[in-house]
């Protein structure tokens, strides 16, 4: 087997996001991080010897995230959230928020945990490229810093 990993603070696979985590007291007000996607992908090298091209999955994790980047992460899955024309309404921890759905990412997502959005990059990664049959196994880790965040893999 052999796996190539993509360091997301090293090659700038970052965004910068707000969300909030309700039933959770510190989290569970409106903050932010500065998120860095780290990507190992895990199979059998080709005839050529490599497993997969890094430049094509560093350009499908920019195009992934260049859409949560300066964003609202809103949870459209949780039923605190109201989603109108122009306006989201969450209510979490007995506050109401209303944020302008222009600033807002609304995620196919119950919470905006690290590991729910780890989850949805995943997801999203699978469902945009096409891998090589040599390709056995996805992880993507998000870190909310350095040093601290989640890991979901998926195999193929």
């Amino acid at each position: 087997m052999c796996e190539i990993e993509l360091d997301g603070w090293k090659l700038h696979l970052i965004f910068s996001a707000v969300h909030l985590i309700p039933k959770y007291e510190k989290c569970g007000r409106l903050h932010g991080h500065t998120y860095a996607v780290h990507v190992k992908i895990i199979g059998e090298k080709n005839r050529d010897g490599i497993l997969m091209d890094f430049t094509e999955i560093k350009d499908a994790i920019k195009k992934i995230i260049e859409k949560l980047d300066h964003r609202i992460l809103i949870p459209k899955e949780n039923p605190s959230i109201k989603v109108e024309k122009d306006k989201v309404i969450m209510h979490a921890n007995g506050k109401k928020y209303i944020f302008p759905t222009e600033d807002c990412m609304l995620l196919p997502i119950y919470s905006t945990t690290a590991e729910n959005i780890a989850e949805y990059i995943l997801d999203k990664l699978v469902e945009n490229m096409s891998f090589p049959k040599n390709v056995k196994n996805i992880e993507i880790k998000l870190d909310e810093g350095p040093g601290q965040g989640a890991k979901m893999s998926k195999k193929l």
